[in-house]
């Protein structure tokens, strides 16, 4: 039988330490973030980091334990802390405008670049200059959907664990390894080490989408890199890459945005990849 949550005051000091967790700088400091919502609490719950178990502490109201006693019970099992709250608790600690009525605190799950590599992956996003925390995490969604085998969040892109990129991660979070802080120098030439061949996605492209999948070259072991929205990559980063692609606007749409594009080219990706098996063309 699942143990009842403890109850627990609007002053406690457990509340207020869940509270400074919007903020990155003690995030970073107690290498803890927020996951909100039945989805992330649920993946964060059946999630290890280094061996233990990601999910350290839950806060419910009422009515959510009532809704998702398998939740509080995957809480209890990952050996959390399940604290019963009133809603207004938890909208306190809660950084949505609608909670859902379950916040929980993880532990950072971040892998380091190094094992990404080790592991030769078939298909990576790099996100480089990506300050929007909603785009990084739709973007790693993304990636996650298309069966990526890792995403990397380069030194100058928006921090994983803000809260806008967990939530709109919806739990992808917790499926695939994610490398951050990685210069876009280091990640490019140690994934082109790793026989990776390097695409950077620009609306400027010299060729598009359609011409690299005709040409077959899009079957082999792919990195794309992708940009801030606003002004896209660089001409330095651009210049990285083995090449530069476009994404084919066939209507009037004046442009894709970043996560929608990022998906046309991971999915075109992983469809390329198993039609030739993931060998290099």
């Amino acid at each position: 039988m699942t143990p009842a949550p403890e109850l627990i005051s609007p002053r406690s000091p457990r509340v207020s330490a869940a509270k400074r967790l919007a903020r990155r700088n003690f995030r970073g400091k107690e290498r803890l973030f927020l996951a909100e919502g039945p989805q992330a609490v649920r993946e964060a719950a059946a999630h290890r980091t280094g061996g233990a178990p990601t999910l350290v502490e839950l806060f419910t109201t009422p009515d959510a334990a009532d809704r998702y006693p398998d939740i509080l019970a995957a809480a209890h099992r990952a050996g959390a802390r399940v604290h019963l709250a009133d809603e207004t608790v938890v909208a306190e600690i809660s950084t949505t405008v609608t909670p859902q009525g379950l916040v929980g605190v993880c532990r950072f799950l971040d892998t380091p670049f190094e094992e990404i590599v080790a592991a030769r992956p078939r298909l990576v996003a790099v996100l480089a200059h990506v300050r929007d925390p909603g785009n990084a995490g739709t973007v790693l969604r993304c990636a996650d959907a298309a069966g990526a085998d890792a995403v990397v969040l380069t030194d100058a892109s928006v921090d994983l664990y803000n809260p806008k990129a967990v939530r709109a991660s919806v739990g992808s979070h917790f499926h695939l390894p994610v490398a951050v802080g990685v210069p876009v120098e280091t990640a490019v030439g140690r994934l082109r080490e790793a026989g990776v061949r390097i695409v950077a996605a620009d609306g400027a492209g010299d060729d598009d989408l359609d011409t690299e999948l005709d040409r077959g070259t899009m079957g082999g072991p792919t990195a794309w890199v992708f940009g801030n929205e606003a002004w896209g990559l660089p001409e330095e980063t651009r210049g990285l890459a083995d090449a530069v692609v476009r994404v084919p606007i066939h209507g009037r749409a004046e442009s894709l945005n970043l996560a929608t594009a990022a998906a046309v080219c991971l999915y075109a990706s992983a469809r390329a990849q198993r039609t030739t098996g993931g060998c290099r063309a």
